[in-house]
C-alpha cells in the first residue's frame, strides 16, 4: 500500500508536475489519485514502495526549500521593480468589488453582533 507524499489541495499545476518529474528522475515509483467529484478529497501523489518513502521525503524537503527560495527571490524582484500588487492597486483596478466586499464584511459583522445588541435591551 502506498503512502501519501503530497496532498494536492491548493497545489499549483507546475508544482505537482515538478514533483512528478523529480520522483521519475530519482526512480521512485508513485501514483496519483484524482480529486473526488464532490470536493471531499483533492487527490494526492503517493509513493508505492514503503522503502522509498524516506528518500522521497528527503527529496521533497530539498525541493520545497528550493521552491521557497525561488518564490522569495521572485517576490523581492517584483517589489524592487514595482510589479507587486498592493491594496491601493486593487482599489484602483476594481473599486466596486472592494466596496462590495467591505460592505459584505460590515453586514456580516452586524449580523453576528445583532443578538448581543438585541439581548442588551
Amino acid at each position: 500500500m502506498g503512502r501519501l507524499l503530497l496532498n494536492l489541495r491548493m497545489v499549483p499545476e507546475d508544482e505537482s508536475r515538478e514533483v512528478r518529474e523529480m520522483l521519475d528522475a530519482a526512480g521512485i515509483g508513485f501514483y496519483e489519485t484524482a480529486p473526488s467529484r464532490w470536493g471531499i478529497s483533492h487527490g494526492g501523489i503517493w509513493v508505492t514502495d514503503e522503502a522509498d518513502m524516506a528518500k522521497a521525503k528527503a527529496l521533497m524537503a530539498d525541493y520545497q526549500r528550493e521552491r521557497q527560495r525561488r518564490a522569495r527571490a521572485e517576490h523581492e524582484a517584483a517589489v524592487r521593480e514595482g510589479r507587486d500588487e498592493r491594496f491601493m492597486d486593487v482599489v484602483r483596478g476594481d473599486p466596486l468589488r472592494v466596496l462590495l466586499t467591505a460592505a459584505a464584511i460590515v453586514a456580516l459583522l452586524l449580523l453576528v453582533a445583532l443578538p448581543a445588541i438585541l439581548l442588551r435591551n
